[in-house]
């Protein structure tokens, strides 16, 4: 074990600590604490192994909502640079700098929202993004990291399986839509676990899967991200018409597909992310 990971196994258990704070999860902050340390060991061990990584040193990496700090533990375990959690509840900063004082300069905390965090501009890269994402803003958290994933090595986190399933969904299913086109353009993304309610305090009513993203070779450009997101509201808006009504607003439709073989018959599910950006794309 290294040092940081002997002082961290030294600390109470964490259901003790969450006792010893109170600590009740708040429905509104959209908290279901993970206090199996097995569990949160394992999520940072698949992350690291699918990374082909042995551990974080010489990354900066980046927590969003700690909570009671299970998650925090096995970070730091795995030895980085420097590790920035960003809480919005107070109760739960305490829970942090009592870690802190174990492990000194390594651990830095935010008491913020991770919405309004401009993470890129805390740390040099390589940057990590790892979280047991709050459910009520892991979609509008993941979007703002998508548009700019060149600033990221990797983010591995845990959704609600539902919004898993539409992020990596297949074209041609019911789960395929905006989030799948652009989280597919950008990241090559791999599922590393579920967890039943069961693993969680206190136990929501759904499953949760964890997954990987690692941004792509060739990622989108800022306008690219917009026209994107204009093509897929406006298909996905009207998801059962044909894009020859759903796109009509789209100048010279007809000749654009017509160049890209997409016929105009064609629904948005039909539609492959890379056919998106061919659209996106053509003048």
């Amino acid at each position: 074990m290294t040092n940081l990971a002997e002082k961290i196994a030294s600390l109470p258990s964490l259901r003790t600590t969450v006792d010893a704070h109170g600590l009740m999860a708040k429905k509104n902050l959209g908290q279901n604490f993970l206090l199996d340390q097995n569990i949160t060991d394992k999520i940072i061990r698949l992350s690291l192994q699918h990374q082909n990584l042995k551990d974080f040193s010489q990354s900066f990496t980046f927590e969003i909502g700690p909570g009671p700090g299970g998650l925090t533990r096995a970070i730091l375990s795995a030895n980085p640079q420097e590790l920035t959690v960003i809480e919005m509840d107070e109760r739960c900063i305490s829970i942090m700098e009592e870690i802190q004082e174990k492990t000194g300069n390594t651990l830095k905390i935010i008491n913020g929202d991770a919405l309004k965090t401009d993470i890129k501009e805390l740390s040099p890269a390589p940057r990590h993004i790892i979280s047991n994402l709050p459910y009520n803003i892991s979609v509008p958290l993941l979007i703002k990291w998508l548009k700019e994933i060149n600033n990221y090595s990797s983010l591995t986190l845990m959704f609600q399986k539902e919004v898993a399933e539409r992020i990596m969904a297949p074209i041609k299913s019911k789960d395929y839509g905006r989030i799948s086109v652009l989280s597919q353009l950008q990241c090559h993304i791999e599922h590393l676990m579920d967890l039943s309610p069961n693993c969680f305090t206190p136990a929501p009513k759904i499953w949760s899967s964890v997954l990987l993203f690692r941004p792509k070779a060739n990622t989108l450009t800022s306008e690219q991200i917009t026209k994107i997101e204009n093509l897929t509201t406006l298909a996905f808006g009207q998801r059962r018409k044909m894009i020859r009504q759903s796109l009509k607003s789209i100048s010279n439709l007809e000749d654009k597909c017509q160049q890209l073989n997409i016929p105009l018959t064609a629904r948005a599910e039909e539609l492959t992310p890379e056919q998106f950006l061919a659209l996106a794309n053509i003048k």
